[in-house]
């Protein structure tokens, strides 16, 4: 169980705002970050408490059982803040359910997943999503297109590869998983062959820029100090790709990113055309909500997200944005204040940071 010190200094790096969600959520994983208080009723409790949701208006928030206690709040008897938290029945549920759904034929319902490992529907679904990050039907598609993957990679033509992973149709595919492929299932198969990608490179405020993009979207942007070097990396992330230099196609959303690196344009609207899992969405999603001008530390993003524990989890989803302020990673820093890692370097990310705010 977390001791008191080191809950003092995980609450440091939540907001009230990722605090009241953990409230409003009942998040267990929550428990021993810090404890709330609602001054109607006079006493503080766990943030996965039972009880019936208070009004906003009501509650304070404490780091610690003791600074409520001082506060002139009581304990909560029905979830016992100061005693150690009960183990979370939920959490071998949820993981004979993926063990399941990483197995299964199909698409079960979510009455059918309830009924095999216990609970109602309702609450599957809210624990599921609690504990995974995701809902049991985004994580049955996950699978399943990793099944797709695995066996376009072997060779498979693309119809058996469909419904031996559990599409009941070719249809049902298109319009729920291709477009995380990030290209049709036949060119994943050839290992990206007959994908065609457009690039340009141009001198930018933080040295050489290059934006890449296929027929759908912004595929990549990154930034180098060489245009060799960015030649290289584009041409490692799409090995079997048709790969053609193209500044007149990109002139437009090229522009708007050298105005976005000036300080002249706030906000970055492209068309964006990248895989990734249901996981990474969230966290760039909510990368995206970051205002101009502010940061968040990664356990406010986690936070943000409903999975507060998954710390490193969403580091790597910033670490792997293909698609460099378009999905604004640089405002994520470290809960110590200096300005942390970054894909395209320290400096770079040190620079955007005093631009936007500046501006």
């Amino acid at each position: 169980m977390m001791n008191a010190m080191s809950a003092v200094q995980s609450t440091e790096k939540l907001n009230d705002a990722a605090r009241w969600n953990a409230v409003v959520a009942h998040d267990r994983s929550a428990d021993g970050l810090f404890v709330y208080a609602v001054r109607s009723t006079g006493v503080y409790c766990r943030p996965s408490c039972p009880s019936r949701r208070p009004r906003r208006d009501r509650v304070t928030f404490f780091e610690t059982p003791a600074d409520a206690r001082t506060g002139g709040f009581r304990e909560c008897r029905r979830c016992r803040p100061d005693g150690t938290p009960a183990p979370d029945p939920w959490i071998d549920k949820i993981r004979r359910a993926c063990v399941y759904l990483s197995n299964v034929d199909g698409h079960p319902s979510l009455a059918t997943l309830a009924a095999r490992i216990g609970g109602s529907p309702y609450h599957l679904q809210r624990n599921f999503r609690r504990l995974v990050g995701v809902t049991p039907r985004e994580y049955a598609d996950a699978c399943r297109l990793r099944k797709v993957k695995r066996r376009l990679r072997g060779g498979a033509d693309v119809t058996g590869a469909l419904f031996e992973a559990g599409y009941g149709s070719s249809s049902r595919f298109y319009e729920r998983a291709a477009p995380k492929l990030g290209m049709t299932p036949s060119t994943y198969r050839r290992g990206g062959a007959g994908m065609h990608i457009r690039y340009t490179i141009v001198e930018s405020a933080l040295g050489r820029l290059l934006v890449a993009s296929t027929s759908r979207g912004v595929c990549a942007v990154a930034m180098g100090s060489s245009d060799a070097e960015l030649e290289r990396a584009l041409a490692r992330e799409y090995p079997s790709a048709t790969i053609a230099a193209d500044r007149g196609v990109l002139a437009k959303w090229t522009n708007a990113i050298l105005a976005y690196l000036d300080g002249r344009r706030p906000r970055l609207d492209l068309p964006l055309d990248v895989q990734a899992t249901a996981f990474q969405w969230q966290v760039w999603q909510a990368l995206a909500a970051i205002p101009y001008g502010e940061t968040r530390t990664y356990r406010d993003v986690a936070a943000a997200i409903g999975r507060p524990r998954a710390v490193r989890a969403v580091a790597r989803a910033c670490a792997t944005n293909p698609v460099a302020l378009a999905i604004p990673c640089h405002r994520v820093v470290p809960a110590d204040g200096s300005a942390g890692g970054y894909r395209w370097g320290a400096a770079r990310k040190k620079m955007l940071l005093t631009t936007e705010r500046r501006s």
